[in-house]
């Protein structure tokens, strides 16, 4: 039974994150991605707020996820330590429901430096298997060159940030 379940989460992290543009303008986009994961809601959650554990160091501004930090409260910090002693504020919590919702205000990577806004949504649910997790992103406000080009490389990004979301939380599963 136990190689079955293994063999089922393998299959399952084989798999990509489901993810879309939903939308995309002049100025502003909208991307989503969507993991189901073998683990409770609040589990999830928790899993979630763990960011340096499964966000790429390729997409921070020191090269390491383990300078990322995530505060689950409102008006707390996804923030960045640098290397100088300095830091980044990538996002700030707006709404927190344990569990079932939360809702980030700020602007991710390279958007940072432009005049934009966004707001990620981060919906989760529970299933028959576990839990599914739905990242919302809507960007708006200047783009150099337009957002429209924008919206399929931030979806790549995140998409590629949820599946390995979704490798590390199959990993606290198994280790459970």
């Amino acid at each position: 039974m136990r190689t079955s379940l293994l063999g089922v989460l393998i299959c399952t992290l084989a798999q990509p994150a489901a993810a879309e543009v939903k939308g995309a303008s002049t100025n502003g986009f909208e991307v989503e991605s969507r993991v189901e994961l073998p683990m409770p809601p609040a589990q999830l959650y928790h899993a979630f707020a763990e960011v340096p554990r499964w966000w790429s160091g390729d997409h921070t501004y020191s090269g390491n996820a383990a300078n990322l930090s995530l505060e689950l409260r409102p008006g707390g910090c996804w923030c960045e330590k640098l290397p100088s002693g300095g830091g980044v504020e990538h996002m700030r919590v707006a709404y927190v429901e344990p569990g079932k919702r939360i809702v980030l205000t700020g602007s991710l990577g390279p958007l940072l430096a432009e005049a934009t806004t966004g707001v990620m949504q981060i919906a989760i649910e529970p299933t028959t298997a576990g839990s599914s997790l739905v990242m919302n992103y809507r960007a708006a406000g200047f783009h150099k060159g337009g957002a429209a080009r924008l919206a399929p490389v931030v979806d790549q990004v995140l998409t590629a940030q949820m599946t390995r979301l979704r490798a590390y939380a199959e990993d606290l599963a198994i280790r459970r």
